[in-house]
């Protein structure tokens, strides 16, 4: 379980750390931020899949999403004493996020291209992609030279051995992370085990439910432990719990969010699954075509939180959509459900979904406002967060 997030100099987000529970729920006014802690950890998902650098190039590039104001935001300019301003800068352009989680931790730091050969010596006209500067994996909560288990400064990597290091021949290139690169797991196996750990965490922030969508039609059925991200797979999905996951929590939710009704998923033609949705009143069932997008929506949400192959970490972005104000409480309870397997979290403001959630007592909630420009967490002064150090 992952128990703080950093994130620096990424668009409002100049110096964040937030404190991580099993259910996590991040809101605020619009403009606030929250798509912006959201979209750094997708970010740091992307470290484990090497994508990390075009990640961030579809969103602009460093110049776009690089923190916008000054390089520091002084008491006075924050009491509005002296009007904000910024000078020269006093330290290098670098972007930083970063996580802890019960056994290590890692960070990562990008920054604009040098003139020092760190692009291996090759002329490129790829001059305006990022270079990571840094990564790093340390043992426990906190980063300190003693706790460090791998460092890479630029292409180079080097590795704990005891109370030694060794470096690595291989030189990385800096578009490249750790990783993606085929380090020996015998002599680095924090690194495997957190990739394995990174890309096993799921985001849900889109699932289709307009006209078209695929979930609303027939679909070739095979057995699906994990929704996909967009929904299309949505009957698979639910006769794979139905099959092999919690059949009886599956009815379960049904009958909390729509009651006395039923879902059955049966065959039509060749092995391709519909979903039939029977409700009170009505004379036959329904299929995905005819459900509202709330409904349908929400169907995703059960197939999404029910799955029989918990992740790590599950991350729920705005949920609510589409969602009549009244299947709320039920979301919340299915999210509550489903957070006894997980770590989970969700941003959204939905004020509804909101106050269900922070009734139960592991629900940690991160309120996020805007000063000047930063985005802060409402109520944490310098002392309230967790203990975070970045490696330079």
């Amino acid at each position: 379980m992952l128990t703080a997030l950093a994130v620096a100099n990424y668009r409002s987000l100049l110096n964040v750390v937030a404190p991580l529970e099993g259910l996590n729920v991040v809101s605020g006014p619009n403009g606030s931020g929250k798509s912006n802690l959201y979209r750094a950890l997708r970010l740091l998902a992307e470290t484990s899949k090497g994508g990390v650098v075009n990640a961030l190039a579809r969103e602009g590039g460093l110049s776009s999403t690089f923190w916008a104001g000054p390089e520091t935001l002084s008491r006075e300019m924050k009491r509005g004493e002296v009007p904000v301003q910024g000078g020269p800068r006093a330290q290098a352009v670098k972007m930083r996020m970063g996580f802890a989680d019960e056994e290590f931790g890692y960070s990562i730091s990008l920054g604009l291209p040098g003139s020092s050969g760190s692009n291996l010596g090759a002329k490129s006209k790829f001059t305006k992609d990022p270079e990571i500067k840094r990564e790093c994996i340390w043992a426990g909560p906190i980063a300190r030279p003693a706790s460090l288990l791998l460092d890479r400064q630029g292409p180079s990597v080097k590795i704990r051995e005891g109370r030694s290091w060794k470096v690595l021949p291989n030189r990385i290139p800096t578009y490249e992370s750790i990783f993606s690169e085929a380090i020996d797991p015998d002599a680095a196996p924090e690194l495997l085990a957190l990739r394995q750990r990174i890309q096993s965490w799921r985001f849900y922030d889109h699932f289709r439910v307009d006209e078209t969508a695929p979930a609303r039609s027939p679909q070739i059925g095979t057995r699906t432990p994990v929704l996909s991200a967009d929904g299309h797979d949505l009957a698979a999905a639910l006769q794979t719990i139905v099959e092999i996951g919690d059949h009886e929590a599956l009815a379960e939710v049904i009958d909390d969010a729509f009651p006395g009704a039923r879902l059955t998923i049966e065959e039509h033609g060749e092995a391709r699954f519909v979903i039939e949705f029977r409700q009170p009143g009505l004379l036959r069932p329904l299929s995905a075509a005819e459900l509202s997008d709330g409904t349908l929506r929400y169907l995703c949400w059960v197939a999404a939180l029910l799955t029989p192959r918990p992740p790590p970490m599950m991350v729920l972005n705005e949920p609510e959509n589409s969602l009549h104000p009244d299947l709320l409480p039920a979301l919340a309870r299915l999210i509550l459900r489903a957070a006894e397997h997980s770590q989970i979290w969700v941003v959204t403001h939905a004020s509804r979904l909101i106050a269900a959630l922070n009734k139960a007592p592991q629900c940690n909630g991160i309120e996020l406002e805007k000063e000047l420009g930063e985005t802060v967490i409402q109520g944490q002064g310098p002392l309230d967060g967790p203990a975070w150090n970045w490696i330079d």
